[in-house]
């Protein structure tokens, strides 16, 4: 199994609105991140456009609908035709979430949560088994944010990130900004989550914005922050960010946007910011 290199650069979600830029431009990134599902087809003009960009940039590929928690086990289809698209474009990673989003063949098109038990464990990892065997290298796995907890859950959400990457192999995706939404949505330290992901493990960190949804508005319950991915990245988020490089080091790190997508510009300025935090820290450790 081919393992996840060392990549310290900084990207972007690759959108169809920002392709002129990337084909006609030279755009400062080291490397672009593209939902793997939107391209897993034999041919066509959004794959002959990825294809010419793989030329210029390294190319992520991040899935949204292997379920990897699915106690179904995971779609023959679908792991092939992401191995067909992993031979073609030779990616520098390869994640999928923590989560499950298939049940008896229907497709929630949501990422959906699991207990954090044994049980779980095992379906967990014999899924991400699975699928790296296909592949042929380690898979990134990311953890999701959260908006209910299971109460039969034995282990934190970290802690059964760590065991799983112990047992398979999987190296880590670490999205700040969900941890900075589940913390704040189930009262937990984020602090504390990110003292126990085994920081060798991270590859890669999402960066991206969230919104409010208020309880009282729709007749009851609490406030929650929503994982939108649709306004720039907060300063509550950014200083996680910085608490993450503190303890993990140089890591992949990637701005993501799927709604409200602003011009390419103005995602570049925010990429700078994390640049900037990023040399920060660097010049603190030294």
């Amino acid at each position: 199994m081919t393992r996840n290199p060392a990549f310290h650069g900084f990207g972007l979600g690759l959108r169809s609105q920002h392709y002129p830029d990337f084909l006609e431009h030279d755009v400062a990134v080291d490397f672009v991140e593209v939902i793997s599902e939107n391209f897993m087809i034999a041919g066509g003009r959004p794959l002959h456009i990825l294809e010419r960009i793989r030329e210029r940039h390294p190319v992520a590929l991040h899935g949204v609908s292997m379920s990897i928690g699915s106690a179904d086990g995971l779609d023959q289809d679908h792991l092939m035709r992401l191995k067909s698209l992993v031979d073609r474009i030779d990616p520098l990673f390869v994640s999928d979430h923590l989560c499950w989003t298939a049940i008896e063949g229907f497709n929630s098109h949501d990422l959906l949560p699991i207990p954090y038990t044994r049980e779980a464990m095992d379906v967990v990892c014999a899924n991400v088994a699975q699928a790296q065997d296909m592949l042929g290298r380690a898979m990134l796995i990311e953890n999701p944010s959260s908006y209910v907890r299971f109460a039969d859950s034995d282990a934190t959400e970290w802690d059964f990130m760590a065991e799983m990457c112990a047992r398979t192999g999987c190296d880590l995706l670490l999205d700040v900004n969900n941890i900075f939404v589940s913390a704040t949505n189930h009262g937990f330290d984020a602090i504390a989550y990110l003292d126990g992901v085994p920081a060798e493990r991270v590859r890669q960190i999402h960066l991206a914005g969230h919104s409010s949804s208020s309880g009282s508005s729709s007749g009851g319950g609490r406030d929650l922050l929503i994982d939108t991915h649709d306004r720039p990245v907060p300063d509550s988020v950014w200083a996680l960010y910085d608490a993450a490089l503190a303890r993990i080091g140089p890591v992949a790190t990637m701005i993501e946007r799927d709604d409200d997508i602003p011009p390419l510009a103005d995602l570049l300025a925010e990429l700078d910011q994390a640049r900037r935090i990023a040399a920060a820290r660097e010049r603190i450790a030294a």
